[in-house]
């Protein structure tokens, strides 16, 4: 243990600081020096570094000193705080989604915040957003048109009750300073290591759950547009061949009567040309495009640090509003298409209700998961007492941008000649490659998801190997193999389950159960109970939100 010299020597004689340099992104304490670590928890918090290490060996071994003592001491003890000479300079931080996506939050030489209620709202909806809205019509679909708006609605409604509970929670612990916590310093809190070590297993299963889906969607993306190329430099039509509306806005329908892809549908009709039979095999869907992707992505996995991939975070934000824009103007050029049948399927409409509608809700779970790194994201909006309010026009408009999707696809999608069961788990697989938008739509995901895949990829390593080994890069033999079990898994999948909505439900339903639904509402009734304030009707909707994410999780291996 430091004695008081020791203090002396770790804590800063300067009062005042004209650069700080916050190493993580807490901005609510009126102590500068309590709120700049120089050791960051692996949280879903990412320090990004240049490549070259700024910090120097005899720094390294006073944070490892530092890191040491302070796991002797409680999260609010403020005795070992790292000394000024020893912070490096201010460094860009990150917030990631699961699917992927980032904002940057700038330094501040304040204790405060300076982001406005309006850039917190969108900084909530660029990090919610991701590769969930491709599979949103696929949803309603499942569920049926009716029912899958009420669902979206209402998953809404309870996820962003649960994400309030999880901003309150550290309102509730009395006893100790916590405006430095995040979500997981709660959890050990009240559940010990094992709350801190399921929320970090839970975490893992959002982030290789995503990175597996980028995977699959790379391959997607790849392959159409190899195929829309390899189509115009050949003149070769290939839409006669596919099941599909017969207009000038043509929407297909690729595996008619099943659940899965054709590795290469839209070629066979030319399978007497050499040169087709040839691309047809080197560039597979399922069996060669993904194993491409490796000698692509896996280098990039090993890097250090991934500040260059984060300079292109805002291609995120262009990509959904390309797709809104896409979305609209092909709705617009197919009209409606809707008949009302609540339990009877009929040739081309599925029913008002499905019972498969437990996929939508574990599409959701994910969808609107923003919950381990919400208190994050707050701590820096200017106006604290505008929090619940910002957080809720944030969700608000997170789900009228899934309704807009969702509503106008299904509705959009022309039956007849197609039925609604025709509509893929990734939307955009139901216009054909040759389609010039869809085409511009596959580009810009392809190229966003490639830049956001080693920044998965880090954020994985930072929060298994740093708790594991206590270093986010033990060595390169280490991160190699690392990287080779994620890259195989997601190859894998593209290859024998190329499903993204399946994927989707059955990570977001493993991850939502105890960020989403078990952890929020236990800490709610225990501090409720410590304080002698839980009442029958709070303890009965809180175990009822519990038995609905188990009840979520459960379901998907039977729908």
């Amino acid at each position: 243990m430091a004695n008081v010299d020791d203090k002396h020597h770790l804590i800063s004689e300067v009062d005042h600081e004209v650069h700080p340099g916050p190493m993580n992104i807490q901005f609510d304490s009126s102590d500068l020096r309590s709120k700049r670590p120089f050791y960051i928890e692996p949280t879903n918090i990412v320090n990004v570094n240049d490549v070259i290490q700024r910090v120097s060996d005899h720094a390294s071994a006073l944070n490892k000193r530092i890191h040491y003592y302070s796991r002797l001491s409680t999260p609010a003890d403020t005795a070992l705080i790292a000394p000024d000479h020893v912070v490096p300079a201010p460094e860009e931080c990150y917030v990631y989604s699961p699917l992927g996506s980032a904002y940057k939050l700038k330094s501040y030489t304040e204790g405060y915040g300076k982001n406005t209620s309006l850039v917190t709202i969108f900084m909530i909806w660029n990090t919610m957003m991701g590769t969930s809205i491709l599979s949103i019509p696929w949803g309603i679909k499942q569920a049926g048109f009716t029912t899958g708006m009420c669902i979206i609605m209402l998953m809404g409604l309870l996820t962003l009750y649960c994400c309030y509970r999880v901003v309150k929670s550290r309102d509730t612990i009395h006893s100790l300073n916590t405006t430095t916590w995040e979500y997981p310093d709660v959890c050990r809190y009240y559940f010990g290591s094992f709350g801190q070590w399921s929320s970090l297993l839970c975490s893992l299963v959002s982030l290789v759950g995503a990175m597996i889906v980028y995977w699959v969607l790379m391959s997607n993306f790849l392959f159409n547009t190899g195929k829309f190329i390899f189509n115009f430099v050949h003149h070769i039509n290939d839409t006669d061949t596919i099941l599909g509306a017969n207009n000038s806005n043509l929407v297909i329908c690729p595996s008619p009567g099943s659940g899965g892809h054709s590795d290469n549908d839209s070629m066979i009709f030319y399978a007497n040309d050499t040169a087709v039979q040839q691309f047809e095999k080197w560039w597979n869907r399922s069996k060669t495009v993904p194993f491409y992707l490796i000698g692509l992505l896996l280098p990039l996995l090993n890097f250090k640090s991934p500040s260059f991939f984060s300079k292109f975070n805002i291609l995120g934000t262009v990509s959904v509003l390309y797709l809104i824009f896409l979305v609209t103007l092909k709705s617009i050029q197919l009209g409606f298409h809707l008949e009302f049948h609540w339990f009877v399927p009929t040739e081309f409409f599925v029913p008002e209700i499905r019972f498969h509608f437990p996929q939508l809700t574990g599409v959701l779970t994910l969808a609107f998961f923003i919950h381990n790194c919400i208190i994050t994201l707050l701590k820096n909006n200017k106006n604290q007492e505008n929090n619940v309010r910002d957080l809720c026009i944030a969700y608000m408009l997170v789900t009228l941008t899934y309704l807009y999707i969702g509503v106008l696809v299904f509705a959009s999608f022309p039956s007849p000649p197609l039925s609604k069961d025709c509509i893929e788990q990734n939307f955009l697989d139901n216009f054909p490659s040759g389609d010039i938008l869809s085409f511009i739509a596959r580009i810009f995901l392809l190229f966003q998801m490639m830049t956001v895949y080693p920044l998965l990829g880090y954020l994985a390593r930072v929060q298994l190997l740093g708790h594991v080994f206590g270093d986010v890069y033990p060595s390169i033999f280490h991160v190699l193999i690392f990287n080779i079990i994620i890259v195989g898994a997601g190859v894998i999948m593209a290859c024998f389950y190329p499903n993204i909505g399946g994927i989707i439900r059955y990570s977001g339903a493993a991850c939502g159960l105890a960020f989403v639904f078990i952890y929020p509402s236990l800490i709610y009734m225990i501090s409720l109970h410590r304080e002698e304030r839980l009442t029958w009707p709070k303890l009965i909707f809180h175990i009822f939100i519990i038995i609905l994410g188990l009840a979520n999780l459960i379901a998907q291996f039977f729908v």
